[in-house]
């Protein structure tokens, strides 16, 4: 008797809640399954269907709303959707309604009946980084929040190289492997490199660009990441190459470095991590450990709209915290002030949305080991993040840009 009674509770809790959401969300191209069988149908062709899995996945909405608390929902496991593919495309083209003060009570009443007294813990793979923003030691956590999951975990969706950056498919490449491979190319080919050439990876990841380098072009490099596990991995795929005397893998972090000079720089995928205001450090810092004529290739993430805000607490918090993609003429004027000349700049947009599907269905494929290495919320975070990554590459918010300079003598 108390077990049905409970039940029926639940049932009125809910039933308020569905009440009050249909007014305020008169066109709905989605519906809301809740976790007592209660259902906010669709006003028009669904595109997707969200579950609404218990009374905590509320809570977390009603005590930060907007993004943040959403977020919270997902990666908890309270909320949950069908199709997250589908759910990308709705972010693009369905817009909520403007929700009258009225509407708002009537909503938060019902809201805060269905989500109960109980406080949802906050998920445990949220972050909050501590310290001055982009301090070194702040930055070291939050890149090893994001890389030092596991190696095994990041293989399950990568490429045989590891190569955690945008592939170029434009060329012809029909598999992963070979758009990675692709880039690398790439890349040294704009950097000219030579027989002994000295070069610093910056943000060297798990070492593919320095194998490259120094297998294919007989380079020395030097390669520095914030990540040990990165490193470790890095290391033994020199040796295997058989290039580990030509091979130097340091956990570093770029402003570390004094009293080197080289002919070469590459910063693939690292310029992101820097932030607005440490730009012109960033610069002047790789100039200084540049010989004069020294070439550089930069190739970062860059947002495209001046007017639209920075990534919001997803990203912030649970991908890649303190990480904000620049603007383009951001990244120009930074070298500029630090002396260097750009020779030539191109974009890879379409080339990062192929990458990033490959990405997706490769976690998809392989979720249930991903889950066992790496926890159910962890694997939330990434199979949205490779999604919305994606679409920010597709819908014009985001670019990817190589851009070569030289320091000028």
């Amino acid at each position: 008797m108390a077990t049905r009674n409970a039940s029926s509770a639940a049932g009125r809790r809910t039933l308020a809640l569905r009440r009050a959401l249909g007014p305020a969300l008169p066109d709905r191209p989605f519906a809301v399954a809740f976790w007592d069988g209660g259902t906010l149908p669709a006003t028009r062709e669904p595109v997707a269907t969200f579950a609404v899995r218990s009374s905590a996945a509320i809570a977390h909405l009603l005590r930060a709303p907007g993004q943040l608390g959403l977020v919270r929902a997902y990666v908890s496991g309270g909320l949950d959707v069908d199709d997250l593919d589908a759910v990308m495309e709705l972010l693009d083209t369905w817009k909520p309604p403007t929700i009258g003060p009225v509407e708002r009570v009537r909503l938060g009443l019902a809201a805060a009946r269905a989500a109960g007294v109980q406080a949802p813990a906050t998920p445990q793979v949220e972050l909050r980084p501590r310290g001055p923003r982009h301090s070194p030691a702040r930055d070291a956590r939050a890149v090893r929040h994001h890389y030092d999951v596991s190696n095994d975990f990041f293989a399950l969706f990568l490429d045989a190289s590891m190569t955690y950056s945008c592939g170029i498919f434009s060329e012809g490449a029909r598999t992963l492997e070979e758009a990675q491979a692709a880039k690398r190319a790439l890349i040294c080919t704009k950097l000219r490199l030579g027989q002994d050439d000295r070069v610093l990876d910056v943000g060297c990841g798990w070492g593919s660009f320095a194998v490259q380098a120094a297998t294919e072009h007989g380079a020395q490099v030097t390669g520095i990441t914030l990540s040990a596990p990165q490193a470790e991995v890095a290391r033994a795929r020199a040796e295997a190459a058989g290039v580990a005397d030509r091979v130097d893998i340091r956990v570093a972090d770029y402003r570390d470095l004094a009293g080197e000079r080289f002919d070469a720089i590459a910063s693939i995928g690292m310029v992101e991590h820097v932030g607005e205001p440490r730009a012109d450090e960033y610069a002047l810092r790789l100039a200084a450990l540049l010989r004069p004529g020294g070439r550089l290739l930069n190739h970062g993430i860059a947002r495209l709209r001046h007017t639209r805000a920075a990534p919001g607490p997803f990203s912030e918090r649970y991908v890649f915290p303190d990480a904000v993609p620049l603007h383009l003429s951001r990244v120009l004027l930074a070298l500029e002030r630090a002396g260097f000349e750009t020779h030539h700049v191109e974009g890879f947009a379409p080339d990062y949305a192929e990458t990033l599907r490959h990405w997706a269905e490769r976690l998809d494929a392989r979720r249930d080991e991903a889950e066992r290495l790496a926890g159910a919320e962890r694997v939330r975070v990434w199979r949205l993040y490779l999604r919305a990554a994606r679409n920010g590459f597709q819908n014009g918010f985001t670019s990817i840009y190589q851009v070569r300079s030289s320091l000028r003598s």
